[in-house]
Order: structure tokens, then sequence, then C-alpha cells
């Protein structure tokens, strides 16, 4: 199909009259496709073009493409989806839709929602919260369960793969100059290298499979009250064919690169909580490095057409991110105690994001894991015999074999629990690698504080009451050394001092 063709089509499809439409049609571009907004539709178009990881380049193989998409993407937006819709050239040359003569080319058609409530119009004006990146989470979660296991070679291997296509996505464009792309290409080649055992077991354990594969905050949106993902890699199939966390990284990567890392540290950590994964936390920053190359070139090649200057601008930000997460960060344990309502896990999740390289550090909550390993989720309230001090040692002992775990893959480590006794303090120490650092820290508050803030709790993982923080206050807890923080005022207070602490004792450079 010639681009004088295509033209005619766009222009076919931003007609008013082709939609029986009153109002204009409002066109968005991207580098691979063009999409329609006519009334309460949506219709989406793929360019006629052939990319190294792309291939749209006849009428036949845009119409087996919009099926295939339509098929993936229903079970995750099962009501945006309308179906597949034909260009046909009429008797009279003009073109229609779904007409009886031959095929021009093809569109996705799908029901039009409110551009406000997509992912990264709600990151600009401050609407993703909390609950709502939880509730993503989940659907993320059920996702990559359901997402069928691909075998077809080694997890390294797969990456590899991806840095192949990045390479050859570079030289679409001369945004960046030939030795800084070589120089990347280097660094990422020496990751891979270093994490190469751990993706080819991860790749033999079934974490391999056809996932989304364009996972970011502008493919997914806010429909009918529930996070929807649309838009899923339909047109390579090895592109989508990837490690569930690689999948997962473009996510984690868009939302740090647009400046909202608590919740970057928030999905991947809830993610983690939900799928059991730990020492896999360790390679978030190398695949969110990945990704962050991945839109450096898909956008580069985008301004050297529609795009321009401010699209090669915003390339050379994702190239740069992508270098600043090939980092070689620090992997510290801070263990943070304290009584119920001292504000540990508000404070723990402050702090992770600002723990070695980008998501951050792994949280592992005595609350959490008690209620894994009980097989309910967290909001879930359990029976005091799940509280029992049997239970609790059991508890603990995992807590300290998770840390190791997380420490060992090279991921920082918060540990959030009340640590009220001595032995137990000692435990989660004594299980940190020999080779990391620990830091221990003991947060305070007056009990009035503390008796308000556990009456205040609505939902949540902690089932602790107002008995409960009782009987801790009417304990005994042991001397300590660990770094007593006063928590009776913001979180943030708490976590500048724990920074600052670390930052004191952090050991000198040949020391």
């Amino acid at each position: 199909m010639s681009t004088d063709d295509q033209t005619a089509t766009i222009a076919f499809l931003a007609r008013p009259g082709s939609h029986a439409a009153d109002a204009p049609v409002e066109v968005i571009e991207t580098h691979i496709s063009v999409v329609f907004l006519a009334g309460a539709r949506a219709y989406k178009l793929k360019r006629a073009v052939r990319l190294p990881y792309a291939d749209f380049s006849s009428p036949e193989i845009r119409l087996a493409t919009c099926e295939k998409e339509v098929a993936l993407n229903a079970p995750t937006a099962p009501d945006l989806y309308v179906g597949v819709r034909r260009i046909t050239r009429g008797a009279d040359g003009g073109l229609q839709f779904d007409g009886p003569g031959p095929l021009v080319d093809a569109v996705v058609e799908m029901v039009r929602f409110d551009q406000d409530q997509l992912f990264d119009r709600l990151a600009e004006t401050g609407g993703l919260t909390p609950r709502l990146m939880t509730d993503l989470t989940g659907v993320i979660v059920a996702l990559h369960c359901r997402a069928p296991v691909i075998h077809a070679g080694g997890g390294a291997a797969n990456l590899a793969a991806v840095l192949a296509i990045n390479a050859a996505g570079f030289a679409t464009s001369r945004v960046f100059g030939q030795a800084e792309v070589s120089a990347l290409d280097a660094r990422f080649r020496q990751a891979l290298n270093r994490h190469a055992a751990q993706l080819d077991q991860r790749e033999a354990a079934g974490r391999v499979r056809r996932c989304h594969g364009d996972l970011y905050l502008r493919n997914i949106c806010l429909f009918r009250g529930q996070p929807r993902l649309f838009d899923c890699i339909d047109f390579n199939d090895q592109i989508a064919t990837v490690d569930v966390l690689y999948d997962l990284a473009f996510l984690l990567m868009d939302l740090w690169h647009r400046g909202q890392p608590a919740l970057a540290s928030l999905v991947a950590n809830r993610y983690c909580d939900s799928t059991g994964e730990d020492a896999g936390f360790a390679l978030l920053p190398f695949l969110m490095a990945v990704r962050a190359a991945v839109r450096a070139h898909v956008t580069a090649t985008f301004a050297e057409g529609a795009g321009g200057a401010v699209a090669a601008t915003l390339a050379r930000s994702y190239f740069d991110l992508a270098q600043a997460l090939l980092g070689r960060g620090a992997a510290p344990v801070v263990a943070i105690g304290g009584l119920s309502g001292s504000g540990k896990s508000t404070v723990a999740a402050a702090l992770a994001p600002r723990l070695g390289l980008p998501p951050g550090a792994r949280i592992l909550e005595s609350d959490r894991t008690r209620k894994a390993m009980c097989g309910v989720d967290s909001d879930t309230r359990l029976p005091p015999a799940a509280y029992s001090p049997e239970m609790s040692e059991v508890v603990y002992a995992r807590l300290g074999a998770r840390v190791a775990a997380v420490q060992g893959a090279g991921a920082p480590v918060i540990v959030d629990a009340v640590f009220d006794r001595p032995d137990r303090r000692a435990a989660i120490a004594a299980a940190v690698p020999e080779a990391a650092r620990f830091a221990g820290f003991w947060l305070e508050a007056p009990p009035d504080i503390l008796r308000a803030r556990v009456r205040a709790r609505t939902g949540g993982p902690s089932d602790a009451t107002i008995d409960v923080l009782e009987a801790q206050l009417a304990r005994d807890h042991g001397k300590t050394d660990w770094h007593r923080i006063d928590a009776g005022g913001p979180p943030e207070t708490a976590v500048a001092a724990i920074l600052a602490t670390l930052d004191r004792d952090q050991p000198q450079q040949g020391a």
C-alpha cells in the first residue's frame, strides 16, 4: 500500500461525515498508529510502516493485526473493545466501512472514553491515588497469573533479544549519536551478564509469559470506576513474551520518569507481596532501564516525523534515565520497629523510594507476611490463634529468611515489625548477609498518640486493637542499640531523621 493510499484513509477517518458525527473528529498520533475520536467511538489505525519490531506494510497484515489486538485485549478491557472495521473501496472510488469492495485498510473500533481518565493524564492532575494504584496492581497480577507460560529459550536470551531490538530501534533516528548508543548498549550487555543466571532460573520456573508487553500509563484508563489495561502488543509476539517483572517494569519506569517514585515503589511492593516475589525484586532497576531505552528509541523515531523537537527532548530524558538505572546502588537492610500506632508502615512506605536504585527498597512487613502464611489477603482479619507466640516465632523466622533472600540478590530491604523483644531484634540483625549494611530504628511516640492512631485505623493489614497496644505498653521491651526516632509528628520528620542517620553512619570509601 502506498503512502498516498493511507493518506486517503486518514482523511476518510478524520471526516465527521464518515461517522455520521456532527462534531469534529479528534486525531491522536503515535509513531505506529493514528487514533480517531468520533462521537461515542474511537478508531485505531495502524500506520503503513515496516520497522525492526513491527510490520504493518500491507492492508492484509493490518487487518490481521487489528483482529489480534481485539482478541488479546478483550480479557483486560472487555467493555472497551467493540471489534474490527474493514475499510473498503466503493464503486465510485471512495472509501467506506465494511463494503463489498476491495480491502484498503482496517481499524480497531473501541468505546470512546474520557481522555482525562487515561492514567498518564491522571498522573499529571494528581489523580493517581495509592488506592487506585493498589487496585491496578491487582489487575496486573491477575493478568500475569493467567498469561500462558512460554518456553522458547532462556530468560537471558529473551532479554538479549530485546537489547538487539533496542539497538536496531536506535538506528531508525538521528536523535542519539552512534558513540553514545554503543556505550549504552555495552553497559546493558554487562548488566545482562550479571543477571543472566537469575533470568534463566526464572524462565525455567515459568516466569516468562505472553504478557501485555506495553504496560505503561497511557495504555491504562479508568473506565466505569475500574482500571482497564488496553492496547497490548499485538504486532510482535516476541516483544510481548517476556518475564512478568519486565512487563511490570514498564509501568514502574513510567511512574518514576513522571516524578511519581512513591507510587512506583508502592506498585512494585504490592505486586511482589501478591506474587511472592522476593529475590526477583533486585532485577527491577535493570528491567526498568531496558524499558527506558525502549521509550527512548521509540520516542526518537517519532521525533523524526510528527514529534519534532519536543519528542527529541523527551527521548533524551528516557535515555538519561536508562543510564542512571544501570548504576550500582547501595543495598542496605533497614529494620523499623515500634509499638502499634508508631507509624512503622507509613514511614517504611515513605522511606522505600529513597533507598538504592529505582524503584527503591523491598518492604517486608510482619503483618502481610503473617497473612500470606495464613492464606488470606492483607485486609482479612485473622483470629487470635494466628497471633499465638508459636505462630509469631514462625513469622519472625520467615521475615529473617526473606531479608536474606532479597538482600542477597542485591536489593535494599526495609523490614517492618514490632520488634519489641531483644531476641527478635538480634535475630533480624543476624539474618542479614555478612557483607551487608544493617541499621535498626525504633519509632517512639507518646501513648496517647499511639492510642489515637490505633483507634482511627480502618482496614489495612494490621489487626492490632487498643487491647493489643495496651499489652505492648505494659511489657518491658529491654535495652536496644537501635536508633531511637521520634515518631510523634508527621512521618516525613521520622523519614528525614532516618535518612540523616543513614547518611551520617555511611561507611567511608576505603575505610
